[in-house]
C-alpha cells in the first residue's frame, strides 16, 4: 500500500479533520507554487481557471476530461500540498464519472467535486442551470466510489438545486449523495450567510465524519461578484465549513493588472511605471526552484 504521506487524499482528510482549510485557486503551475509558497497548505483547481485561462472559453462545459486531467496533473507535480479540482458533471454519465475518477486520481489530485447540473453546465452563479434526477447524480456517485483505487481519494457532491428547487431540496439531495458515498457536500450559490449556517445546521449527524453536533464535511464557495456574500475562513468555519475555495481570486487580480499595464504600455509606449510593481526575475527565478535544478544538475555531471 502506498505510504499514508505519498497520498494526496489521505493529507487533505488529515487537514479537514484538523481545522477549516482554505484553498486558493490556481490556474497553472506557477500560480499553484505562488499559492503553496504564501503558507497555504491545500490548493483547489477551478473548471472556470481552466476554461477562462487556458482555453480563452466561458464556463459552459466545452472542456473535456483530457484537458482537465492533463491541467490537474501539471499543477499537482509543481506543488506537495494536496489539491482538490472540480470535475464538472464527471464529464457524461455515472460511467463517464467513474473514468474521471481514475484519471484524477493517477493525475496525482486528493479529490474532486462532482456536480449535479445538467449538461451542457453553466457556472453555478448563472441563472438558466438544471439539474439531473438526485437518482441520477446518486448513480454518478456510487459509480465514482466503486472507481477510485485509493479509498482515501475525496469525492465531493455539489449540488447547484438550491437556486432551482430551494434551499429544503438543496438539503435533502446532500442527505441522498451523502448516502450515495460522497466524502463531503459543495453546497452553491447559497445567497445569504443564514442560508450557509441553516444548510450546515440541517446536515448534523448525517454522514461521514459528523457527529450529533457537528455536520459532515462542507466545502463554501467565496467566488468573486456572484450570489453569496463575501464570508471570512473564520466565520465559514464557526458554522462548520472545512473547506473554503477562492477559484478565481488569483485570475481576477492577476487579468485586472494585466488589463491596467497593457491599457498604459499601448497609451505610452513603455512599461517604466510598472517595473517596480512587477515580479522580479529573481523573484521568479527562486519561484521557479532554479538552485534545485542546479543541484540536479551538478550530480549528474559530478564524476565518480
Amino acid at each position: 500500500m502506498t505510504p499514508m504521506i505519498d497520498r494526496p487524499g489521505a493529507k487533505l482528510r488529515e487537514l479537514i479533520a484538523a481545522k477549516t482549510v482554505a484553498m486558493p485557486g490556481a490556474f497553472n503551475a506557477l500560480c499553484a507554487r505562488a499559492i503553496e509558497r504564501a503558507g497555504f497548505e491545500a490548493i483547489y483547481i477551478s473548471g472556470a481557471g481552466l476554461a477562462n485561462a487556458v482555453y480563452g472559453l466561458p464556463d459552459v462545459g466545452m472542456t473535456t476530461l483530457s484537458e482537465a486531467t492533463a491541467h490537474a496533473r501539471a499543477i499537482c507535480t509543481a506543488v506537495k500540498v494536496p489539491v482538490l479540482s472540480d470535475a464538472d458533471t464527471g464529464f457524461g454519465e455515472a460511467v463517464n464519472a467513474a473514468r474521471t475518477v481514475v484519471e484524477m486520481e493517477q493525475a496525482g489530485l486528493a479529490g474532486v467535486h462532482l456536480e449535479d447540473q445538467v449538461l451542457p453546465k453553466k457556472c453555478g452563479h448563472l441563472d438558466g442551470k438544471d439539474v439531473v434526477s438526485a437518482e441520477a447524480m446518486g448513480q454518478k456517485l456510487r459509480a465514482a466510489v466503486a472507481a477510485r483505487r485509493d479509498a482515501s481519494f475525496v469525492i465531493v457532491a455539489r449540488t447547484d438545486a438550491k437556486a432551482i428547487e430551494g434551499i429544503e431540496q438543496a438539503i435533502e439531495r446532500a442527505k441522498r449523495y451523502l448516502d450515495a458515498g460522497a466524502d463531503a457536500i459543495f453546497p452553491e450559490a447559497m445567497q445569504t450567510a443564514e442560508e450557509f449556517l441553516r444548510f450546515a445546521a440541517a446536515l448534523r449527524g448525517h454522514g461521514p465524519g459528523s457527529g450529533p453536533g457537528t455536520p459532515p464535511p462542507l466545502l463554501a464557495n467565496m467566488t468573486e461578484f456572484g450570489k453569496s456574500p463575501l464570508l471570512s475562513v473564520g466565520e465559514l468555519g464557526d458554522m462548520g465549513y472545512r473547506m473554503v475555495i477562492f477559484p478565481q481570486t488569483a485570475l481576477r487580480v492577476a487579468f485586472g493588472a494585466i488589463g491596467a499595464m497593457l491599457a498604459d504600455l499601448k497609451r505610452g509606449g513603455h512599461q517604466r511605471e510598472w517595473v517596480e510593481r512587477m515580479q522580479t526575475r529573481a523573484e521568479l527565478y527562486e519561484l521557479l526552484d532554479y538552485d534545485g535544478l542546479a543541484k540536479i544538475d551538478a550530480a549528474a555531471t559530478r564524476k565518480t
